[in-house]
């Protein structure tokens, strides 16, 4: 797809400015070029798309749905919501307290919490930009199967006094319709949806690439694969274990994760990394403290990383 922005990032990068290839410079500098143009590219396309599907829906419709539903059920379509969501692990919450004050069961309410940071636009687009859509149908599947499972062994076996904050009835009455606008108003709103988040975020897709570009020009093979390549049995448990004090958005962390995977870090192993750091991060767990016992809190984050863990080695094995 972007063999011609390979072949003139090569020729500005080579040619023009004449940096040498095979030196960690001149190969820094051409993967700094070439991935963020491409992620850039990618990123507005995809989050156009689903933001045009989303003005298909309102919360208020979502909340109306998702109260009618069984429990099964309801962790399936919350975690397919979650899907177009742009959020992170943090912002995430609000919208995971109104599904409460709704009266939404709570098992349900953190398969959305799960799924959003996870598997939002923004991850699926960058996963398709560097790793092509098997990998990314893959990633999805997996993540929406985690977020499933477990909200709905949240929902069975946490405890309701765990939630510290009171459950009020809200003005939210069960009942709402689809959003009915024109064509032109639904594209308006897309793009300047698109637009709101691309701003938010091109400055981490830099970060994110320039950290990326830094690994794949100086950093050995040799060395990264030494400790999360095959011969190295706990690197999916190590690499989540690391993810978890992290905070960072899918859109900072991906071109980590394809500079890791080239020099020898396994598939499996990355995403698991980057799972745990958008979806189980430090500063997430100090909020939602605010709002649930420890208890619940350490089943969450408990269920979800044995379920990264599991997503990790599923992948090593099978690519």
């Amino acid at each position: 797809m972007f063999d011609w922005w390979e072949n003139l990032s090569s020729m500005i990068v080579f040619d023009i400015f004449a940096f040498s290839k095979g030196t960690h410079l001149g190969e820094s500098v051409h993967f700094f070029l070439y991935d963020t143009i491409k992620i850039w590219l990618l990123l507005l396309l995809i989050i156009y798309v689903v933001s045009f599907l989303r003005t298909f829906f309102n919360t208020e419709y979502v909340r109306a749905y998702l109260s009618g539903k069984s429990k099964l059920t309801g962790n399936v379509l919350a975690s397919l919501f979650g899907i177009i969501t742009p959020f992170c692990s943090c912002s995430a919450i609000p919208l995971f307290l109104g599904f409460m004050q709704a009266r939404i069961p709570k098992g349900v309410t953190f398969s959305f919490l799960i799924s959003s940071p996870m598997n939002n636009e923004i991850a699926i687009a960058l996963l398709f930009s560097l790793f092509g859509w098997k990998v990314t149908l893959l990633y999805i599947g997996f993540g929406i199967l985690t977020a499933i499972v477990g909200g709905y062994l949240i929902g069975e076996f946490g405890r309701d006094e765990d939630i510290l904050i009171p459950i009020t009835p809200s003005s939210f009455n069960g009942e709402a319709e689809l959003v009915k606008t024109s064509l032109t108003s639904r594209s308006t709103e897309a793009w300047e949806n698109t637009w709101d988040i691309y701003k938010k975020i091109y400055l981490y897709v830099l970060l994110g690439v320039g950290v990326g570009a830094i690994f794949h020009g100086y950093v050995p093979a040799d060395f990264i694969a030494k400790y999360t390549g095959a011969g190295n049995p706990f690197s999916v448990l190590i690499a989540v274990l690391m993810g978890i004090p992290m905070y960072a958005s899918a859109a900072a962390m991906m071109p980590l994760v394809e500079v890791l995977t080239s020099k020898g870090m396994l598939l499996g192993t990355a995403l698991s990394f980057m799972m745990a750091v958008t979806a189980l991060s430090l500063p997430e767990a100090l909020i939602l403290k605010k709002i649930l016992h420890v208890r619940l809190i350490g089943m969450f984050f408990g269920i979800v990383g044995i379920g990264i863990v599991l997503v990790g080695y599923i992948f090593n094995a099978i690519l």
